[in-house]
């Protein structure tokens, strides 16, 4: 039976991975299921302490990914058009261009964004910009606590 839990563990983490480019898959709540999984299933290897830690930096991270690419966005002049444009161009490069997409179609959605609600070239591509760096600022911060979580993940069932 442990097996079938440790299973659902490493599934629960890949998926976290994964699910930190793809912005429909919660990535960092995933990779933390896998450690309550690991934690309820082997008499408890980790430590109170370090299980709300990164119950803690979960919940941050995943907050700041919601905020960052705004805030990328706005930094650099851009408006809830351009944070729009840049989340619709994420879906539809990751759909039509992957991986490719996924790197371009947040800088292309927000520059169409800013241009839709009239904002010249020049603005609607440093607002594009900004919305491009938001979104990596956002993915690096994902994965590398996902990546972390799976270490640990591993570490313990090895």
């Amino acid at each position: 039976m442990e097996w079938i839990w440790i299973t659902l563990g490493v599934l629960l983490t890949i998926a976290g991975i994964v699910g930190c480019i793809l912005p429909f898959i919660p990535g960092p709540p995933l990779s933390y299921a896998a450690l309550v999984v690991l934690q309820l299933t082997m008499n408890e290897p980790f430590t109170y302490r370090f299980m709300v830690i990164w119950l803690l930096l979960t919940i941050a991270v995943t907050l700041l990914d919601y905020y960052v690419p705004i805030w990328g966005t706005q930094k650099f002049g851009g408006s809830r058009s351009g944070v729009w444009g840049s989340t619709i161009g994420l879906i539809i490069g990751l759909f039509f261009f992957p991986p490719f997409g996924l790197i371009i179609g947040p800088f292309i959605g927000a520059v169409a964004g800013e241009l839709i609600a009239g904002k010249e070239m020049q603005k609607a591509l440093r607002s594009g910009l900004g919305s491009f760096l938001g979104f990596i600022a956002g993915t690096v911060m994902k994965l590398a606590v996902s990546f972390i979580m799976g270490f640990y993940f591993f570490k313990t069932i090895i």
